[in-house]
Order: C-alpha cells, then structure tokens, then sequence
C-alpha cells in the first residue's frame, strides 16, 4: 500500500504530495499523522528552510473521510487525531507553502489556511462545507478566514457551505498567486526556492514575527518584532548580508 503522503527533497526545499487518489486526498489519521511527523522532523533540519505541500492537478484535499465521521461517536471524535493535529501545524517554525489545484475542501481548505502562502491554479476551489454536515470547521477554518477575509465573508462562506475560486482567493487577499493550470506546482516550488535563498534564522524570526501580529495588540506586536530584529542582527548571516550588500555579491547565507 502506498504511503499517503509523498516526500521528495529539491535543495533546501521540501515537497509533501498527498496521495490518495482513490479518496481526494480526504485527511485520514494516517496521512495527517505522517504531513505533521514529517514537518515536526524536518523543522531542526538546517538543510530543509522551505515545505510545499501538494496535492494533484484535480484535488489537494477534499476535506476529511465522511464516511469514518458519520460512524465516529462523540468519545471517538475527542480522541481522534486532528485534535492535535492542527496545533502540531502551528507549531512548525519552517516556512510553508500551500501547492493548490482543484478541490480544497472542508480540511483541505484548513490545511491551505494552515500554510505560510499558497499558490493556486487557476482551477483551485476553496470552501468550508461543513455547515451543509450539520457540523462547523474544527481545523482552524472559522479562525482563519476571519482574519483573512473579516467577520462579514467569513461568516457567509461558513455559515452556507459556498465555494470560492482562486480568483476570488486572491481579491480577497487568501491566495497569494493563481498560476495557469499545470503550471502551479513548479510557481510554488520557485517561491519556496527564493524563501530558501533567503538566510534561514531571519526568515524563521520574520514568520514568526507576522504570526504574532494575529494574535497579540500592536504595541505587543510591534515589541515581539522588535526582539526578534535584535536576534536577527545578533546572526552570522547579517553579517554577510550586509558585507555582501556593500561589496555587491550575491551573499552566502548558512543559518548561523
């Protein structure tokens, strides 16, 4: 049988495919378990400094197994995996990139939110049915559309269980670039190869620096960045960034 998430390295790039055709990619315990064990090994990883996750041309995840969760009891839904699946995603420092075509559904579309950026083909379709279940999101869906769209869309988009387009994702400031189709998988991997270019402990501070801007005041903000600017200029890497800037080469930056 093979494994449900496929792993491949491109330099300091790395590329999880969801592989399982025969079910859309639905989220099964053993695919979310091996997505978060796989990024939890590759977060010490010095060579690893970008994750892209994809699914096929046709779907990236079309939400989780409807039949397993009809038949799952209250007690079995509070012992399932994704209880801590979604926090384990939260917790990756590596900068990642959601790969989308075709459906990203119900979890699907949570596992994109859950990505630093996404970049989708302009086939990609993005929604939150769960309403139409008789249930809500349960991976961070209701949260992060609501910060990335506001109260008033996220509210409509969850409450009736409609789809959005790619285009729809980038005007509304979800998606970060819609590609031709067969094309969006090697735009993702460029990104995720220029994050990697960038010097490693900066770009690691930097997304961490934006995240607390979701959750903290601007005053908090503004000083949780500004700590992490002081590490940053503590870094090697500063070091060279700078010199190169001044000496007009490409800098050499090595995480240190």
């Amino acid at each position: 049988m093979p494994d449900p998430v496929e792993i491949s390295r491109d330099g300091h790039v790395a590329l999880l495919r969801l592989n399982r055709p025969e079910a859309r990619n639905a989220l099964s315990p053993e695919m979310m378990e091996q997505i978060a064990a796989t990024l939890e090994a590759f977060d010490p990883d010095p060579d690893i400094r970008c994750v892209v996750i994809a699914g096929s041309e046709k779907v990236f995840a079309a939400g989780a197994d409807i039949k397993a969760m009809s038949e799952r009891s209250f007690a079995e839904a509070l012992r399932h995996p994704a209880s801590s699946f979604w926090r384990r995603l939260g917790a990756v420092k590596t900068p990642t990139i959601a790969a989308v075509s075709g459906y990203a559904l119900g979890g699907g579309c949570e596992l994109a939110l859950a990505c630093d950026m996404i970049v989708a083909s302009d086939t990609a379709l993005f929604g939150q049915p769960e309403i139409t279940l008789g249930i809500i999101p349960g991976g961070g869906g209701t949260q992060r559309l609501a910060r990335v769209l506001g109260k008033q869309l996220a509210m409509e988009y969850v409450l009736t269980g409609r789809r959005f387009d790619a285009d729809m994702g980038l005007r509304m400031g979800l998606v970060n670039k819609v590609v031709k189709k067969g094309k969006w998988l090697q735009e993702a991997m460029d990104l995720a190869q220029t994050v990697a270019e960038r010097p490693p402990i900066a770009t690691r501070l930097a997304k961490q620096a934006v995240l607390g801007a979701e959750e903290t005041s601007l005053s908090a903000g503004l000083e949780n960045e500004r700590r992490l600017y002081e590490l940053a200029m503590a870094t090697e890497d500063r070091v060279e960034g700078m010199q190169a800037f001044l000496e007009k080469r490409e800098p050499k930056f090595e995480g240190k």
